[in-house]
């Protein structure tokens, strides 16, 4: 194997990805896979889990489904000890699931503000403790959050979501401080908009979408194998002086 291949092989490595039945999550299991990780997979949706499993077996690795509702804390907590009861240690872990609930900041339920924080902040913090003491313990780990543009530069009706994200950047950083001297690099994804599922159901109209691409020097939004890319670089042996970023991948909008 050539040497840049073992600096991108995740091979030996077991990897926990969060919202693995669909968009960035399925695409990040297969990707992981091809590189040679074992996958634990979570999510709500049965089927897409199936679907994602399918996937990682194709590509010869194995595969371990559990299904969590990422906004119950002690489900989240409970679906992370079995994973490492299953696994032994979790290696990698990849906080992708998200959720969204856009309005106007003075119409945002504080239900919704509470459901946004417990899906997209609470959840990661809480698997990030559980699977640490593993990777303290083996002296090797990597955490990725799969955070926004959006906790980093403001869009209309998306204070709520943005400052969940924000949150999730924060906490990379504030991880990044008390775990580097382990050997675990935490980093943050900040893609744009994706055309995942959830990408083309809240920009799949023209009349919204077309603003945004204007601000977009590439002209065009992300694909989910472009961020799967990014978070297989972040999990590989590749990136291990890397830590603490908040990574933006977003065809340049902020550098306008």
């Amino acid at each position: 194997m050539a040497d840049w291949i073992k600096r991108f092989s995740l091979e030996g490595r077991t990897a926990l990805i969060t919202g693995a039945s669909k968009g960035l999550g399925a695409e990040i299991c297969t990707v992981f896979a091809d590189a040679g990780a074992d996958i634990v997979a979570t999510a709500r949706d049965k089927k897409g889990l199936a679907e994602a499993a399918d996937a990682v077996a194709a590509k010869g690795r194995k595969c371990l489904t559990l299904e969590c509702d990422l906004a119950d804390a002690d489900a989240v907590r409970a679906m992370g000890q079995a994973a490492v009861e299953a696994c032994g240690t979790i290696d990698i872990l990849v906080n992708n699931a998200g959720t969204t609930c856009l309005a106007p900041a003075t119409d945002l339920a504080v239900e919704d503000w509470d459901f946004l924080m417990a899906v997209n902040a609470r959840a990661p913090f809480i698997l990030s403790q559980v699977v640490a003491p593993g990777m303290i313990a083996q002296k090797w780990g990597k955490i990725i959050n799969v955070s926004s543009q959006t906790g980093v530069v403001a869009l209309p009706d998306h204070a709520g979501y943005a400052a969940s994200k924000g949150a999730l950047n924060a906490l990379t950083k504030s991880l990044t401080v008390e775990w580097a001297k382990h050997n675990i690099q935490i980093n943050a994804i900040c893609p744009t908009v994706v055309l995942t599922p959830m990408g083309v159901m809240v920009w799949g109209d023209e009349a919204k979408s077309k603003p945004m691409l204007d601000r977009i020097p590439a002209g065009r939004f992300g694909k989910p194998v472009e961020i799967a890319d990014l978070a297989l670089y972040l999990a590989s042996p590749a990136s291990g002086f890397m830590n603490g970023e908040i990574v933006m991948i977003e065809g340049g909008y902020t550098s306008l």
